[in-house]
């Protein structure tokens, strides 16, 4: 379903951006439309570089003082993704790239996209644990096929522990010698 969306919004908005440019030109002319156009890229790529440098060092600072940087680094990405939006030509594009930027819209964005992307995780993690009937085939066997995991050579694939050596273990120690004739 998403790549579906991806290709539509990426055939889709650079029509809509051109029919919604011509209808601004119509209300307030071309040079007014090309001046609002190299005023938004100019006023986004300042924005960019100074909440960029901001989310940079911020992100710095977490890691520095050892801290998870989990809203810094969403605070980057967004910067980042607002930062190609803003160099895309079009108006809606600006807007969504300075919803992206600013530092005072940028948290709800965060929030938004952060709750978007737990509902798709646990979307993908209900659907890898569909119930499937129960047998070495199932999630009550030892792995997702007929003979395991890795086919008949899964080393799991019996029940044991696939960390624990086959055949007699000999327990004992390794000692080196300093004086072998080789390392001279």
């Amino acid at each position: 379903m998403l790549p579906l969306a991806l290709v539509l919004a990426f055939l889709l908005i650079p029509v809509v951006e051109i029919v919604l440019l011509v209808q601004v030109g119509e209300v307030i002319g071309l040079w007014p439309t090309l001046a609002l156009l190299a005023a938004e890229t100019l006023l986004g790529g300042w924005i960019v570089r100074r909440e960029g440098r901001r989310a940079w060092r911020v992100l710095q600072d977490t890691l520095r003082r050892g801290a998870a940087p989990d809203r810094e680094l969403g605070d980057a990405a967004l910067v980042m993704a607002g930062g190609v939006l803003l160099l895309v030509p079009g108006l809606i594009t600006d807007v969504l790239g300075l919803l992206f930027v600013l530092p005072f819209t940028r948290p709800l964005v965060r929030r938004v996209a952060s709750r978007y992307t737990a509902r798709r995780v646990r979307l993908a993690g209900d659907r890898a644990s569909m119930t499937y009937p129960p047998g070495p085939g199932g999630p009550g066997g030892p792995g997702f096929g007929p003979f395991g995991r890795f086919g008949p050579f899964d080393p799991g694939a019996d029940g044991r522990d696939p960390d624990t050596p086959r055949g007699p273990v000999v327990r004992g120690e390794v000692v080196e010698e300093d004086d072998h004739p080789s390392r001279t």
